[in-house]
């Protein structure tokens, strides 16, 4: 099995694909005024947003994207506009994280974690 898209809520397509495509996602499929989808720039994963009437309450979805020159990608994105609640900083987790939020206020999170992504540490051993 492979994980291959992951959709978020959006109450306008239009803001959602300005704000994806500065991240740096390529837009592939435009099916205003209910659907978008991008590709990630590296690899072959998948991310579109889909238009709701009501955006869900609650934490919601956290999708993390990882970034291997994180903190120069970050700065980049600041010089361009985009708004983080949290710069990045190194976690317990291993990871190095930034937060930030989509205009519909879906947490996004870049990331760069190298090898502790798939193996941590405290890794499960079979």
């Amino acid at each position: 099995m492979n994980l291959n898209q992951i959709t978020v809520p959006s109450l306008d397509l239009s803001k959602s694909i300005t704000f994806y495509k500065i991240l740096g996602l390529e837009l592939i499929v435009e099916a205003l005024p209910h659907y978008a989808r991008f590709i990630c720039p590296i690899g072959s994963g998948t991310f579109s947003v889909h238009l709701v009437e009501e955006l869900p309450k609650g934490d919601g979805i956290y999708v993390y994207f990882e970034c291997e020159n994180l903190d120069t990608y970050v700065a980049k994105l600041q010089e361009q506009g985009i708004v983080f609640d949290e710069t990045p900083s190194d976690r317990t987790w291993l990871w190095r994280e930034a937060r930030l939020k989509d205009p519909d206020g879906n947490q996004l999170i870049l990331y760069f974690a190298g090898e502790n992504r798939l193996n941590p540490p405290w890794r499960i051993k079979n």
